[in-house]
């Protein structure tokens, strides 16, 4: 009677698999900064035009902290921008560890300067140029989108069961390929790459159907937050990698993170099953709830055809994936250029750099917890209808982080309130899982993962959109002024996201969730 549930124990494998997912996809970008021969390039321009923009708040020294205000003696081993070589990995690690940075890593020297130059590890190391460095880092995305929406269908039709383990399986094996595949050529790793984002791509939206059939309705707000799992990934992958480059050099990156998720993968395989009727552990009586909670509103058996036009002409699926793309495009645009407006604007130094850009994953993650737990509750004692409640959950999640991108724009030159603005807007965030993030699975529950599917396709292009206005806008121009249009940009954007899911979003269940009437095979 004291063990584990069999919900209990898919939630800890869902929010290990995703904390490991994430550290799959981002060892090679933490990594890269030991594995290729330093550039020599610095980036010094502006500095004075963004001083007198923001003079009005007597910004004090840049070897000075945010808090205290008083000098920052260097470290013994720094160069002479008083930066510690163990310090520059850190935030190299943060400026790249978010989908889309592949060209932001590639300014990791111009923004190290003298101290990126001096990072040492044991170990071979590459000369590998910006070019080849882009590819490397940016190919992972070109297989990552094509498979988003096959996955999540696979995952109606197979069960998600086996494409969330495969993948996650397929994916430790070539993390752990990784450092042959960089002795051979820089050709091989991006083959490799492209085979990793095809393999993670099709995990996200394939966590949707198994939701469909193992959580009750009112507990799968509270269920959608262990993706948010990803955030503590980062929040431990980032350290731990730069330990094991300093302690054991690059290639133990791969090695260990590589067998952590072989490791995973198949303890998934042993404890997770597509539903509760195919799990052979299960107790009768968790079974019984789960399947009369759920209802026929989920098909337990054949996946049925796709109705294709039922869903590209639905009202409330365009408005889960146009607010799914507004809200990835805002957060990782403030997370991805954090680091960056932080050194070039606010001048902050490179300790309290790397400390304040690590506070925004352990936020979201609790924040996300935190309100999706409210929602349920909500659904559970009907105290809200549920449209109401994920209408309500996704205003909180995109509103509040527009208001504080206007902040932004007229405070941005102020250290404290800056950081208060970017802290609040990337932890509110989190309150997603609560709206529209599991909004699939109540409109379509059988079509859960290809609505997901296509959000995150689109989200996934958004990002990269992203890194291509900060840069349009900031390359050679790293002033007040040009941040206050970016900081304008995302602020419309998240306002865009929650007015059309307020007006377009619905918790009801879609008559086509069925399926089209048709005997056709899918």
């Amino acid at each position: 009677a004291d063990r584990l549930t069999c919900r209990q124990v898919l939630n800890i494998m869902v929010i290990l698999g995703f904390m490991f997912n994430y550290m799959l996809r981002v060892n090679l970008t933490i990594a890269i900064v030991a594995m290729v021969v330093p550039g020599n390039k610095t980036d010094t321009s502006h500095s004075n035009a963004t001083l007198t923009e923001c003079s009005d708040y007597s910004l004090p020294p840049d070897n000075t902290t945010l808090l205290s205000g008083t000098p920052v003696q260097q470290p013994e081993g720094a160069d002479e921008t008083g930066v510690d070589p163990a310090e520059s990995l850190y935030i190299a690690s943060l400026l790249c560890s978010q989908p889309c940075l592949c060209v932001v890593c590639l300014f990791t020297p111009a923004i190290m300067g003298p101290t990126y130059k001096q990072l040492t590890f044991d170990g071979m190391r590459f000369e590998w140029d910006e070019y080849e460095q882009n590819m490397i880092l940016g190919c992972f995305f070109w297989g990552y989108v094509m498979t988003e929406l096959p996955g999540g269908r696979l995952a109606e039709v197979i069960g998600g069961h086996r494409v969330f383990g495969y993948s996650m399986l397929s994916a430790s094996v070539l993390t752990l390929l990784t450092p042959l595949a960089a002795k051979l050529d820089y050709l091989a790793v991006v083959i490799l790459r492209v085979l990793l984002g095809l393999m993670l791509g099709a995990t996200w939206p394939s966590i949707h159907p198994m939701t469909a059939r193992w959580i009750p309705p009112t507990e799968r707000s509270k269920f959608m937050s262990n993706m948010m799992a990803s955030s503590l990934g980062a929040a431990i992958t980032m350290p731990v990698c730069g330990f094991l480059i300093a302690s054991l050099g690059w290639e133990s990156v791969f090695y260990v993170t590589g067998v952590v998720g072989l490791v995973w993968s198949i303890v998934w395989f042993f404890v997770v099953f597509d539903s509760p009727a195919q799990h052979p552990r299960i107790s009768e009586e968790e079974r019984q709830f789960i399947e009369k909670a759920i209802g026929d509103s989920t098909s337990q058996g054949k996946a049925h055809r796709v109705p294709w036009f039922s869903i590209l002409t639905s009202p409330c699926v365009w408005a889960i994936i146009i607010t799914h793309g507004a809200s990835v495009f805002g957060y990782f645009t403030v997370v991805n250029q954090l680091p960056t407006y932080m050194k070039h604007i606010l001048h902050f130094n490179i300790k309290a750099n790397g400390l304040l850009s690590s506070m925004p994953y352990l936020g979201k993650y609790v924040f996300a917890v935190l309100t999706s737990a409210l929602a349920d509750y909500f659904l559970r004692t009907k105290k809200f209808t549920r449209t109401t409640t994920r209408k309500l959950f996704t205003a909180v999640a995109l509103a509040i982080p527009s208001a504080t991108m206007i902040g932004q724009m007229f405070l941005g030159c102020d250290r404290a309130a800056s950081v208060a603005f970017f802290t609040v807007a990337l932890t509110i965030n989190g309150a997603v899982c609560g709206g529209y993030l599991g909004n699939g699975l109540d409109i379509a529950p059988n079509f859960s993962g290809t609505i997901f599917g296509m959000a995150n396709t689109l989200s996934s292009l958004g990002g990269f959109l992203s890194s291509l206005m900060v840069g349009m806008l900031t390359q050679d121009n790293q002033t007040y002024t040009q941040w206050r249009k970016v900081f304008g940009i995302i602020a419309a954007t998240y306002a865009g996201g929650a007015i059309v899911y307020s007006v377009f979003g619905t918790g009801e269940l879609q008559s086509w969730n069925s399926g089209p009437k048709s005997t056709d095979k899918d």
